[in-house]
């Protein structure tokens, strides 16, 4: 087992008062990760993948939830969206039993955030876990390892099944793939034509690190800008994708409210184009980096609460810078080079008007970016 960063930071919140809630896609290990922390401990186990545990917890009062609970001093629900008015129910449960500590794991955010985020208001601590983080995948491996698979990681991606059997990625990443998208997304929302959102799954993977249009989209798909701002709304809120906007200071030639998209992992996004070629035999090797460097930052951002406002940059003149953090009141410029040895190509005109600080990543110093020890 990989270990993972979160499992510290969430084991010291362990009877705090308050409900802890795992969230993130399907197969990135959160029922692992729980279990893993509660090993050899007593508790209580309440899958709401199982009709039954639906029907107990499903409008339960104090002393149902007590016969339920019983002695346990901990209780793991796990799959919590599928549970209908949760959010009521893990409030009872935290405000009725104060010396159990409840864990709450779910796949959906759009689905499990809009049960529980206003029952749970103040009585909660949430967290995010992605697909292996570089800095896990380093610890677990080492750096020799880590390094010889670089190539491997940026086709084939970090989920933990696609990391542990290697020498049957594609077949996993393919089933993967299939189980993420349409279970967490079609049947849950109940979209009645998925082959438009597997249409724009793929125009926004064909556009990986490119400026996306709604409107263009819509014209692509035949469909409205609404849908098409619904679906990629929908899409976020289910860790498939993330967004990126444009930073701008009111300088008269920078581009304004546009957006990059990008994928939470590189292998779902190589499976949903159906190109799983070599990095050598790719004309995507500059977007993959991109897309792997940034998915990067934003898992250690959020497990080490490095809280980052995050955008890229274009000037009508097209100039580009690829990344910008902006945090703690200073503004840093990233530009990301998949061949090691080039020129600084970070406008000097950005790093003067906002006295910002600009780092060239490449192969050689990536690591630097990816790693926390680093911030």
């Amino acid at each position: 087992m990989i270990k993972r960063t979160l499992s510290e930071i969430i084991q010291n919140r362990f009877f705090k008062g308050k409900a802890i809630l795992l969230l993130g896609p399907r197969q990135v290990g959160k029922t692992t990760l729980i279990q893993e922390l509660i090993k050899g401990k007593e508790y209580l186990f309440l899958n709401g993948d199982d009709p039954s545990i639906r029907s107990m917890l499903e409008n339960a009062s104090t002393t149902q939830l007590q016969s339920i609970i019983g002695n346990y001093k901990i209780v793991f629900i796990d799959e919590a969206q599928r549970i209908s008015n949760i959010g009521l129910t893990l409030k009872l449960i935290t405000d009725q039993f104060k010396s159990v500590q409840l864990l709450v794991s779910g796949s959906s955010s759009f689905e499990i955030n809009n049960k529980t985020q206003e029952p749970l208001t103040g009585r909660k601590f949430e967290y995010h876990l992605y697909p292996i983080s570089w800095e896990e995948f380093e610890g677990q491996v080492g750096f020799l390892e880590s390094q010889q698979q670089l190539e491997e990681r940026l086709i084939y991606g970090m989920y933990p099944d696609v990391i542990n059997n290697r020498q049957d990625a594609n077949s996993v990443l393919r089933e993967l793939a299939s189980s993420y998208l349409y279970k967490d997304v079609l049947s849950i929302i109940g979209i009645r034509k998925p082959e438009i959102l597997e249409k724009l799954l793929k125009a926004l993977a064909l556009q990986l690190g490119s400026e996306v249009s709604y409107n263009e989209l819509a014209n692509l798909l035949e469909i409205d800008k609404a849908t098409v701002s619904k679906y990629i709304d929908l899409l976020e809120k289910s860790f498939i994708i993330f967004q990126l906007t444009s930073f701008s200071r009111n300088q008269r030639n920078e581009i304004k409210n546009n957006r990059k998209i990008y994928f939470y992992d590189n292998g779902i996004r190589n499976m949903i184009i159906n190109n799983l070629n070599p990095i050598d035999f790719r004309n995507d090797k500059g977007a993959l980096w991109e897309n792997f460097l940034i998915s990067e930052r934003i898992k250690i951002q959020n497990y080490h609460q490095h809280y980052s406002n995050n955008y890229f940059w274009r000037t009508i003149q097209k100039q580009e810078i690829d990344f910008i953090e902006e945090r703690n009141g200073s503004i840093c410029a990233y530009e990301f080079k998949w061949k090691s040895g080039g020129r600084n190509k970070i406008p000097k005109s950005f790093i003067e008007n906002y006295q910002a600080t600009g780092v060239v990543i490449d192969k050689e110093n990536f690591r630097e970016f990816v790693l926390s020890d680093n911030f």
